[in-house]
């Protein structure tokens, strides 16, 4: 995949080339307000950007499960493997969804509960200074062109925000919990998103979001 080779428009429902904050929500996306969540300290300064995956089922795609399970109310009977999420209490700050549409759960102010045990650059307990983004996706199932793109234009923006968050402090939740946690896993190309966010970076990314 080439960022120079051709252009790409894409589509979704709320794709943008940037986005503004209100009260540590983005503007025009939906919000799904959860729960889960803990305020940030006056010295919980935000400097990390942490990439992870889901679906539920395992695989599959669409639906309302990500939600519900963000928003406590996943229904235990609906699949199988939803019985041991029942009572689990988690959550992001964004979901990108496959077509790169973003649901926004937690308030990038407060903690979102994404990250569990977990240490980056020495640092202990990510939550407390880091954003949670979960595509919607699998480990070995390839993301969407949407996805980087969405996620390179949202990463893009909150760099404007929180400065602290450099290109070497996006990573994944696999290197802040590794043993433990395997996403976004090896189907999420690194190096595309590096491109786009590049791109980005200098004014002079290819692509069209409308």
């Amino acid at each position: 995949m080439s960022l120079t080779s051709h252009k790409k428009v894409i589509k979704g429902n709320n794709l943008r080339t940037s986005y503004t904050l209100t009260q540590g929500y983005l503007d025009g996306v939906e919000h799904k307000k959860s729960s889960f969540f803990t305020p940030r300290d006056e010295n919980d300064n935000v400097s990390l950007l942490v990439v992870h995956n889901i679906s539920l089922p395992a695989g599959q795609f669409g639906g309302e499960h990500i939600s519900d399970l963000f928003l406590g109310k996943i229904n235990a009977e609906a699949h199988p493997s939803f019985a041991e999420l029942a009572e689990l209490q988690v959550s992001a700050h964004c979901l990108i969804r496959r077509d790169g549409s973003i649901i926004q759960y937690v308030s990038f102010n407060d903690k979102a509960w994404h990250a569990g045990v977990s240490c980056f650059d020495g640092r202990d307990k990510c939550n407390d200074f880091s954003i949670g983004i979960e595509l919607e996706g699998s480990d070995d199932i390839d993301y969407e062109d949407a996805q980087y793109l969405q996620l390179a234009h949202l990463a893009h923006s909150l760099q404007q925000h929180y400065p602290l968050i450099s290109n070497d402090n996006i990573v994944g939740h696999c290197d802040i919990a590794p043993g433990r946690k395997t996403d976004p896993g090896k189907a999420f190309k690194w190096h595309y998103f590096h491109q786009c966010l590049q791109e980005l970076n200098a004014s002079t990314c290819l692509f069209d979001i409308k």
